[in-house]
């Protein structure tokens, strides 16, 4: 079953790819060469996007549920995942690239200002701010 999940080019990514091309925005993806393999890199701004996954990254927001199943090994999978996370988020912040993480519920569901995020991303991209995290 988990075979069948993919890593890269999930809906949300695609999402967001999409509407920072709109925008005018260029960009390369999963940069292998760089700490935690951002989604989105964009080498002009000097920053880096990472496009989570609420359940696979463990975001505190409806869309996550700890599985009923094999709890200890979801919580200790779950766990490396957010433990990654920060490595990659506090060794690319000391390596001068600026870092945003947008996560699924932000995305999802009806509702939405899909744009909102769009502007909110754009802005952040032009300013001198180090870190953004688009959530619910």
């Amino acid at each position: 079953m988990m075979s069948g999940i993919r890593g890269r080019n999930t809906k949300p990514e695609i999402l967001i790819r999409s509407l920072l091309h709109r925008q005018g925005f260029r960009f390369r993806l999963h940069v292998r060469d760089l700490p935690g393999k951002p989604d989105i890199v964009l080498p002009r701004y000097r920053a880096v996007i990472f496009v989570h996954g609420c359940f696979w990254h463990g975001h505190d927001c409806p869309l996550f549920k700890w599985p009923k199943t094999r709890p200890d090994f979801w919580r200790e999978k779950i766990g490396r995942n957010r433990a990654n996370d920060d490595l990659a988020m506090e060794t690319l912040l000391a390596d001068g690239w600026r870092v945003g993480t947008i996560w699924e519920c932000a995305l999802r569901g009806a509702g939405k200002d899909i744009e909102g995020v769009a502007k909110d991303l754009a802005d952040w991209l032009r300013s001198n701010t180090s870190l953004i995290e688009v959530k619910k």
